[in-house]
């Protein structure tokens, strides 16, 4: 009996396989029928990588022994599978690009990747994928590379739980952890990066998403997006970073759970909108920067159901956005909730908390029964003369507040809560 008419044939449960199986079996059968497995190690068929890869075929295997390889640029042009036993270990000697990915389906995983070249000219990376789809990084350890991955004009590629450590002290001597240019539908999944300029960097980069990563202690920016819409991220924890994230000229972008954690500095935040618009932002906690949201020139962005705690300013709201709705939110322990450099607010605050209100709420609906200004004159005082925080706490900015706050002169009149929650919200 062939195999087509063992297809064909009920099973023995009884059931018809289904067409689409039958066709997808047919096509993968000559590839099962013809795939080898290559080893590569001291004492296998192959000494190096590169060998190995010479003598392989599109659906071949080819598996590493733990040891140090230094062979230079290697360069993978097939669609095989690369694994690594016993987490061998790739060295760049701090020459070469070390892995070069140039073929669609291929598997990279288990090796330890270090010691890439440096170069601002050619950005060399730990591994590097050019123009190819359906390409799988993942369990590897990348140490000490300029970028350590690297994807350019790459579709449809799964980054996942990569470790990514760089120990470099300028910005000029790193690239990025995990760097995407031009690409479209990749996934970024539950990888660590820490010591690289930005964690994770993506520019024109579209219908993508960066899902559970830890991006820590970078030099600049934990995530950085330029021009790269219809992505989304969510569930991440930025921590600790030079700047915090920024998001820029980029649209419908979604950012929902995620943690902004302990971004100190003049110039840092834990997120920051530049030139965006349509946007959601849910569900994140902003704990402890000097600024945990930062809009300038951003538009039409949801923000709703966020925690904003301990920071310097809660939110700072530049007068070149408009059309923004700030709502659901808890606003706890902040040194300022909300600052502006401007005076006309086209913003709308609809039912957040706000652990400075002092109102009443009389029929105990949970919405405080006196509207609240979230904007104290202090925060407008020092938007316009930073000097001025000196004076943060002394009686006289207590009493100019109060004043304010009956008699309202420096403030915009239409920068109002007008039902603000007398509770947090459980979020």
């Amino acid at each position: 009996m062939t195999i087509r008419n063992l297809i064909i044939t009920r099973s023995v449960t009884g059931s018809i396989v289904p067409g689409g199986f039958i066709a997808l079996l047919l096509a993968i059968l000559p590839f099962i029928a013809t795939a080898r497995v290559l080893r590569v190690g001291k004492n296998s068929e192959f000494k190096t990588i590169t060998a190995a890869l010479k003598a392989s075929a599109n659906g071949d295997s080819v598996i590493v022994l733990k040891g140090v390889y230094k062979e230079g640029n290697i360069v993978i042009a097939k669609a095989i599978t690369l694994i690594g036993e016993g987490l061998p270990t790739l060295d760049g000697e701090l020459k070469y690009e070390i892995l070069s990915i140039k073929h669609d389906k291929v598997t990279l995983k288990g090796f330890c990747v270090r010691n890439s070249g440096r170069s601002s000219l050619n950005d060399p990376a730990g591994i590097k994928v050019y123009d190819a789809s359906y390409v799988t990084i993942e369990n590897n350890l990348l140490l000490d590379n300029f970028f350590a991955i690297y994807i350019q004009y790459g579709k449809h590629c799964f980054i996942r739980n990569n470790r990514i450590q760089a120990s470099q002290k300028e910005e000029y001597e790193s690239g990025n952890g995990i760097h995407c240019w031009k690409s479209d539908s990749l996934q970024i999944v539950a990888n660590e990066i820490t010591g690289h300029r930005d964690g994770i960097y993506f520019e024109f980069v579209t219908n993508s998403i960066i899902w559970k990563n830890t991006s820590q202690k970078n030099m600049r920016y934990g995530l950085h997006f330029m021009f790269s819409h219809h992505d989304s991220y969510l569930s991440n924890h930025f921590k600790n970073n030079g700047a915090g994230v920024a998001v820029m000229f980029t649209k419908h972008v979604i950012m929902k759970n995620n943690v902004f954690e302990e971004n100190w500095g003049d110039a840092a935040y834990g997120l920051l909108f530049k030139e965006i618009s349509d946007c959601y932002l849910s569900g994140n906690k902003f704990i402890k920067n000097t600024t945990g949201v930062f809009f300038d020139g951003s538009n039409r962005i949801v923000m709703e159901k966020n925690l904003l705690q301990a920071n310097g300013w809660g939110l700072r709201l530049q007068a070149s956005c408009m059309d923004n709705k700030i709502a659901y939110n808890n606003f706890i322990g902040n040194t300022f909730d909300v600052a502006t450099n401007g005076t006309l607010t086209l913003n709308h605050f609809n039912e957040n908390y706000w652990d400075k209100y002092e109102g009443y709420d009389l029929n105990k609906d949970g919405i405080g029964d006196v509207p609240y200004r979230p904007l104290s004159v202090f925060s407008v005082i020092v938007e316009r003369n930073p000097p001025a925080m000196l004076l943060f706490r002394s009686f006289m900015i207590n009493l100019l507040d109060k004043s304010e706050k009956l008699l309202p002169s420096l403030t915009p009149e239409n920068f109002i809560d007008k039902r603000p929650r007398t509770k947090p919200l459980a979020l």
